[in-house]
């Protein structure tokens, strides 16, 4: 299990949306052999244009696997890589959809949290210019992983990924994504996860409590 590529983007404009200019920083490139820093707030030289939505403390770096790149290049019919989905780090020999809330990753210096999955969006859409990508990318449940930095260090492409704090019972990333957009009403088995990003509690919460009145 190792880091393949590191990958950072500055935000561009994209395009137009609802008569607005659209920036966002979903294109990455590799950085080589670089070794990388990475703080709270995700990599150096990366840029998280809208927070609310991608990014910060919760969502700082952002893993996908590349042989789950190789299984959309193959699905589309197009070259997918991070300068499509986003990545900043691409990794191998690890299920990205299959780590689960809380588990930590040491890669390099840095120790990393998983906070929850990537929800397609928008975007995405409009960066792999195919209709129904959004449905598409939920329903293959190939999401990927965000994590929290809870230790800052460098990160470097070929640094092997440690596994750490496994909980047995964790729900995983794909399976947040799942009950977030098709089985609500599971929305309970969220709560009492510290690690989960806290827009996700939150929603459990609500969802809960709106069930439960």
């Amino acid at each position: 299990m190792h880091v393949t590529e590191v990958n950072v983007g500055r935000a561009t404009l994209i395009g137009e949306k609802r008569g607005r200019p659209w920036r966002s920083a979903i294109a990455k490139t590799p950085v080589g052999a670089a070794r990388v820093p990475a703080g709270p707030l995700g990599l150096e030289g990366d840029d998280q244009h809208n927070r609310k939505y991608h990014g910060g403390h919760h969502q700082a770096v952002y893993a996908y696997a590349v042989e789950d790149a190789a299984w959309w290049s193959a699905e589309l019919g197009l070259h997918v890589d991070a300068s499509v989905l986003g990545q900043n780090l691409t990794t191998k020999g690890v299920d990205a959809n299959a780590v689960v809330v809380g588990e930590r990753w040491r890669v390099g210096t840095a120790l990393l949290e998983a906070t929850g999955p990537r929800i397609p969006c928008a975007t995405l859409a409009h960066r792999i210019g195919l209709p129904g990508m959004v449905k598409r990318f939920a329903r293959a449940g190939r999401c990927g992983a965000y994590f929290r930095v809870l230790e800052s260090g460098a990160v470097a492409a070929g640094d092997p990924i440690a596994v750490s704090d496994r909980l047995p019972g964790a729900p995983t990333v794909a399976g947040v994504m799942a009950i977030l957009l098709f089985e609500r009403e599971r929305a309970g088995e969220l709560l009492g996860l510290p690690a989960l990003n806290p827009v996700v509690t939150a929603w459990a919460q609500a969802r809960t409590a709106t069930t439960a009145s």
